[in-house]
């Protein structure tokens, strides 16, 4: 199955409990109004779209029927996905491995988000590329997170480097950032806890490895990826804003996007966040971290619903 495929096949819950739900809104023989576009506005809000993102939709949908003139519900959909468009495109929406650099990846988000899982593919997919990838196993307060990272490490060939649980996290990136000066490796990806109930101790460690890396390898091209699952909703956008509150996030991978009818979410995280998504989880395998193309969203979004 080709990436369009899969990714249409993964959006199919998103486009049932979305756009189905928007088009039969903007159905045939209905005309514009006020009510319309109040029914609009509260099902993109149910389609966790978000109250704002979903607020700036409609109105500039009310801004595209006063200048094309147009009159019947249904012709607001191309308008609809146009204006989705709009949002999604634009910044720099792929990871960048500057050639002749160390490029560090921290991996920052929540436990359960599928950190460790994306940090394996990731990986998987630096190798083919023909890039040296060294990972950190910087989630020190799990041995499940030490234990799955050195799984997926020997999965792809990448060495892991690691320390006990419960030791310091600064320590695994410190050693983490001398290795992979020394062997001049090109890519190092240092995965980070995510314990949101203990939000101020997980902070100052964040602030603490960011710190480090930025100090041992000063030269380097960070990136942050802020991993989100798509499952959460609304949820997800509270996260995002949390972790920037700590860390420069300069992308966002999503998660489970073929497993959640609240797909539509991408559109408030790049509306409201105006953080680029560089990546989404679209499956199991090893081949299903993807970058994020707007167009093809949209087109997949929208598969099935033109009239």
């Amino acid at each position: 199955m080709g990436f369009f495929d899969k990714l249409k096949e993964g959006l199919t819950k998103t486009r049932q409990g979305f756009v189905e739900k928007v088009s039969g809104v903007l159905t045939f023989n209905k005309s514009i109004d006020e009510d319309l576009f109040e029914e609009l506005e509260e099902t993109l809000i149910q389609a966790d779209v978000g109250v704002n993102t979903s607020l700036k939709l409609v109105g500039a949908l009310r801004a595209r029927v006063k200048e094309r003139k147009l009159k019947e519900a249904s012709q607001l959909k191309d308008v609809l996905k146009e204006e989705i468009g709009r949002i999604l495109n634009g910044d720099n929406q792929t990871l960048q491995m500057e050639k002749g650099k160390i490029n560090v990846i921290m991996v920052v988000g929540v436990n359960g988000a599928g950190k460790t899982t994306t940090i394996g593919k990731l990986a998987y997919r630096l190798k083919k590329e023909h890039l040296k990838v060294l990972i950190a196993a910087g989630d020190t307060f799990r041995a499940a997170a030490i234990d799955q990272l050195v799984v997926w490490g020997e999965r792809v060939g990448v060495e892991v480097i690691r320390h006990q649980e419960g030791s310091d996290p600064g320590a695994v990136a410190f050693d983490a950032c001398k290795a992979v000066s020394s062997r001049r490796e090109d890519v190092l990806i240092v995965d980070t806890a995510g314990r949101l109930q203990n939000k101020t101790n997980l902070m100052e460690e964040l602030r603490k490895v960011g710190k480090i890396i930025r100090r041992e390898l000063p030269d380097a091209n960070l990136e942050v990826l802020l991993v989100l699952d798509a499952t959460t909703g609304q949820n997800a956008i509270s996260q995002a804003r949390i972790f920037g509150e700590v860390v420069d996030v300069t992308g966002i991978c999503l998660t489970k996007l073929d497993g959640t009818a609240k797909g539509g979410v991408i559109i408030g995280i790049k509306d409201e966040l105006k953080i680029p998504v560089k990546l989404i989880g679209i499956g199991e395998g090893l081949e299903d971290l993807k970058d994020f193309a707007a167009e093809d969203f949209v087109n997949a979004l929208f598969m099935g619903q033109e009239e």
